[in-house]
């Protein structure tokens, strides 16, 4: 195993007036996984819909090596405000509820708490619903 595949990240999306979500977890957190993930939000928006993606201005969001789908805008937040960002609560809500506090048994064990935890959360519409909205981003 490589330094690489040391590491676990979930890259997740959600929809907070729909209380959907589309996420991966995967071992390296670069421009080819934000690639990735842009394709799996992608296919997740409903036909003829468009989505509005919040982000930090991490280099792997700026990058002008990324390809945008068409169904999808980017808004970059201004630096050092994670307070602005929804995704914000999400994490701290999987860390508090299913994701610290743990020993995991090797690297498998870590990606298959990080893929429950993310699949408990899609399963619970409600809860993207109630913890991923900042309302400056939802006024008509």
């Amino acid at each position: 195993m490589d330094q690489r595949t040391m590491w676990a990240y979930i890259f997740g999306a959600v929809c907070p007036r729909k209380g959907k979500g589309a996420g991966l977890v995967l071992p390296y957190c670069d421009t080819e996984a934000m690639q990735q993930h842009l394709a799996e939000i992608s296919q997740a928006v409903d036909e003829g819909a468009h989505a509005v993606l919040i982000l930090d201005q991490a280099g792997w969001h700026v990058t002008p090596k990324l390809k945008v789908p068409d169904n999808i805008t980017l808004m970059f937040l201004p630096p050092r405000s994670p307070e602005l960002n929804p995704v914000e609560n999400v994490w701290q809500f999987l860390r508090d509820n299913w994701l610290s506090n743990r020993i995991f048994k090797d690297y498998d064990d870590i990606v298959a708490h990080c893929c429950a935890a993310w699949n408990k959360l899609v399963d619970q519409p409600w809860k993207i619903m109630s913890i991923g909205l900042r309302e400056w981003a939802h006024r008509s």
